[in-house]
């Protein structure tokens, strides 16, 4: 057995805090603490800490999950935070920056910071681990990765099996986060490249929402399986823009994730998309939601961003109509039918295009 096989299968206790005790953070308590770590799971609510320390339950989100008693649950950032072999970041990606700025005091070389938000900062355009590095000086960028695929926290926590991907600039260190999380129903694969796994995670949301604005409207099942195809492009082609590899898209981050996101009763962005596409308005959908829909903010950060590199993504562009400037669901569909007739195979184009400065994320060729 190789060592990356091993250290995979029998995982190194770990001292540990999750930030955010939302149904993703709090999932990935109960995960993690099965794996044998001590976990230290953190709500930004003192009110919200109290009640699961009581109760073992959490009042908003995942509620019907019992969280083990050795899970230490707090609301303070100092209790939380020193002396901890990794920190999880599960906040919303738009709470990413504050929330790095706050624990910056205890941040530390040794340190290995895993985001688990799936967003793009609107003010930056940056991804959650560009932000994560540029508040987070002390910490070593290659000790900064994520674990992003198709998975959600709802059956992650009954125990259903699930398969994920991490990344990180250095390979060892993804695999020290695939270590971390690896269980006998969730299985995690090591990618190193750490740009195109971000910006596939990311940038799903957006057409998880054209996806539910297509079932609100009564399109059918032809019209998601072209969302879907078409939808990988598009996130394709912005990611070789940014210097991916072509092949992350066709993984568990890329088509995985998207499948996952636009089809199922579980996601938040495809409920948001029906929603609007039944008629009703984005602030009528989240005024009444508890959990946050990523690809709504996404969508403005990736139209500017696809606007700012001149990558054409008619979805996107689509989707941001919808949502900003009142276009309606169905006069969008009929504009993206009706486009210039094009051929399918626009990658070798793009990918002879080299990457802007400044906005890549460095990454190996390879683990091998």
């Amino acid at each position: 057995m190789n060592a990356t096989a091993s250290q995979a299968r029998w995982p190194a206790r770990r001292k540990l805090t999750i930030f955010g005790a939302g149904s993703w953070g709090t999932a990935l308590s109960v995960l993690l603490t099965a794996n044998g770590h001590q976990v230290t799971l953190w709500a930004r609510r003192p009110e919200v800490a109290a009640h699961i320390r009581r109760t073992r339950h959490n009042p908003t989100y995942l509620t019907d999950v019992k969280l083990p008693e050795a899970i230490y649950v707090t609301s303070a950032l100092k209790e939380a935070a020193p002396e901890r072999d990794v920190w999880i970041v599960a906040t919303p990606a738009q709470a990413v920056r504050a929330l790095a700025e706050q624990l910056r005091p205890w941040a530390r070389a040794e340190l290995i910071v895993v985001s688990v938000a799936k967003g793009l900062e609107i003010a930056t355009l940056k991804t959650t681990t560009q932000v994560l590095a540029e508040v987070l000086p002390e910490v070593p960028r290659e000790r900064i990765g994520v674990l992003y695929g198709p998975s959600h926290a709802e059956e992650v926590a009954a125990g259903m099996p699930t398969t994920v991907v991490a990344a990180a600039p250095s390979c060892a260190v993804a695999e020290e986060i695939q270590a971390l999380f690896m269980a006998p129903t969730f299985r995690v694969y090591v990618n190193p490249d750490l740009i195109g796994v971000e910006i596939a995670g990311s940038v799903k949301n957006v057409m998880a929402l054209a996806a539910g604005m297509s079932d609100g409207v009564g399109f059918g099942d032809n019209a998601k399986a072209a969302l879907i195809t078409r939808g990988i492009a598009e996130i394709q082609r912005l990611g070789v823009r940014l210097g991916a590899d072509p092949a992350t898209f066709a993984g568990l981050a890329g088509i995985g994730d998207l499948v996952v996101t636009c089809m199922s009763r579980h996601s938040r962005n495809r409920y948001v998309g029906e929603q609007i596409g039944r008629g009703r308005t984005l602030e009528e959908v989240q005024r009444e939601m508890q959990m946050v829909a990523e690809g709504v903010p996404t969508t403005a950060a990736v139209y500017r961003l696809a606007r700012q590199l001149g990558v054409e993504m008619p979805i996107t562009e689509a989707v941001y109509q919808i949502l900003f400037e009142g276009k309606k669901p169905a006069e969008a569909v009929r504009e993206l039918m009706t486009r210039e007739a094009k051929y399918e195979d626009w990658l070798p184009q793009a990918a002879m295009l080299e990457p802007p400065n400044g906005l890549v994320a460095s990454k190996s060729a390879s683990c091998r």
